[in-house]
């Protein structure tokens, strides 16, 4: 089993408590056909669990195959960038099938985010160093696909579908001698 290589940190975008006692961290590719079918199941784990976990998200693009990966992640760190990450990240998960330059302009612009600035930032590469360090961080933790889930700082390499993620997480918590 590999470890978290990169704590959780303030550059970080966390949903839920970040004192959760269970906390789990995933590696995604927003192009990744497994991360757009995982994130439903990502989401009826956080109703689940509500306030008893807390969910990191961190870019692992794999440009070479998936070339709007990596611009979808920046247009995710603009929009965090504006209080909107958790916002962005859904409506691009939900529209996959509209991965284009234009097609995240259209999603900035539903999200209240003007889509000019948008464009120059993904031009002048504002985002890319962020988007880079989840990367290397990913590599530095062993991910070398996606999606890659860690649960309390250990990757989960079972299945992402809801219950096998929920079974994970109850293991930690009771390891960490607790209860949801």
């Amino acid at each position: 089993m590999s470890d978290l290589r990169v704590p959780i940190n303030d550059q970080d975008h966390v949903f839920g408590p970040a004192d959760a006692p269970v906390t789990l961290v995933e590696y995604g590719d927003y192009q990744c056909p497994h991360c757009q079918a995982a994130w439903p199941e990502v989401e009826r784990v956080l109703r689940h669990f509500g306030r008893g976990l807390g969910y990191v998200y961190r870019h692992f693009p794999l440009w070479t195959v998936h070339p709007m990966a990596k611009p979808a992640a920046e247009a995710a760190e603009f929009a965090g960038a504006h209080g909107r990450f958790w916002d962005m990240h859904a409506a691009i998960f939900a529209n996959g099938h509209l991965l284009s330059g234009a097609g995240l302009f259209m999603l900035a612009r539903q999200q209240g985010l003007d889509a000019a600035e948008l464009r120059l930032a993904l031009e002048q590469g504002v985002y890319t160093a962020r988007v880079d360090a989840d990367l290397i961080g990913g590599a530095r933790s062993g991910v070398n696909g996606t999606p890659c889930f860690f649960v309390n700082g250990q990757r989960h390499n079972g299945p992402h579908d809801a219950m096998s993620l929920s079974a994970a997480i109850d293991a930690a918590t009771l390891k960490a001698g607790g209860a949801l």
